[in-house]
């Protein structure tokens, strides 16, 4: 690694490190030596660019929030209605996790922690933004008559997240992340036919 970083490629790096680190052990255990061993750093060198291991966790969900939201709004832009949308949307998803495996047993872990923390809040409005675009996105599809006028957005929102997020739990019981790839198409099905104004 590169001695002379400039303070954002460390904090870059130091991000990267523990997404890495995440897809091989419980992010729950992961330790500020841990990231600074991985990075071939000091503790203390990693601590001129973070305050403490919440900043560094803070960082990485901002990273996550950031990265996710961008890559899913701009496949919904560039879809042809909203049906195409969604599904859009679904598969941009599966390739982040595929890509980045590590990213939902942090996301997992934060919100499974009892207190309130600041990754844990970027992880809540990451949720809340995701599901107000699924949201919007059904009903621009009932707009277009593409969606059954019946259809609840919000819960078709909680749906279609909960469907990404079961193959998410499987693929990690698994152990194989492939999983989550393989069956991606046939759940989407599922859920636009639950969805879909019927002919």
């Amino acid at each position: 690694m590169r001695k002379n970083l400039t303070a954002d490629e460390r904090r870059t790096v130091t991000i990267d490190a523990v997404v890495d680190l995440a897809a091989k052990q419980n992010p729950s255990n992961i330790t500020t030596a841990a990231i600074a061993k991985h990075m071939n750093l000091t503790q203390g060198a990693l601590f001129r660019h973070f305050s403490n291991k919440e900043a560094i966790w803070k960082s990485v969900m901002e990273w996550v929030s950031k990265r996710l939201l961008s890559r899913v709004e701009k496949a919904a832009v560039n879809a042809a209605n909203p049906l195409a949308a969604l599904e859009a949307v679904f598969m941009t998803h599966i390739d982040f996790i595929v890509a980045h495996p590590g990213v939902p047993r942090m996301l997992f872990g934060e919100l499974q922690r009892a207190e309130t923390t600041p990754a844990k809040e970027i992880v809540h409005l990451t949720l809340k933004k995701y599901g107000l675009l699924i949201a919007d996105l059904i009903e621009e599809g009932k707009a277009q008559n593409l969606v059954a006028i019946s259809i609840d957005a919000n819960a078709a929102s909680v749906m279609f997240i909960g469907s990404i997020q079961g193959l998410v739990m499987q693929s990690m019981l698994s152990g194989d992340i492939n999983l989550i790839e393989a069956k991606a198409a046939g759940i989407f099905k599922l859920f636009k036919q639950s969805i879909e104004k019927k002919l």
